[in-house]
């Protein structure tokens, strides 16, 4: 893949269009346009992004399943 490449520029480039996050699960754009009233709406959580309540719960619940096989 990276064989094509030019120069470390473009390889760059290339690895980053490979790495980068999928286009759904990124944040949209703040409009620099809107007025600071509109733009302070509050955020839904997006798919695929994980909230602390559910980061505590999911260490809670691996906590306790260490707990029920001795390992802690």
């Amino acid at each position: 893949m990276y064989n094509s490449c030019e120069d470390d520029n473009e390889r760059r480039r290339v690895q980053a269009k490979l790495y980068a996050m999928p286009k759904e699960l990124r944040r949209p754009r703040r409009a620099a346009a809107l007025p600071r009233a509109q733009q302070q709406q509050p955020q839904q959580p997006q798919r695929g992004v994980m909230t602390m309540q559910d980061a505590h719960a999911l260490m809670a619940q691996l906590a306790a399943q260490d707990a029920q096989l001795g390992a802690g």
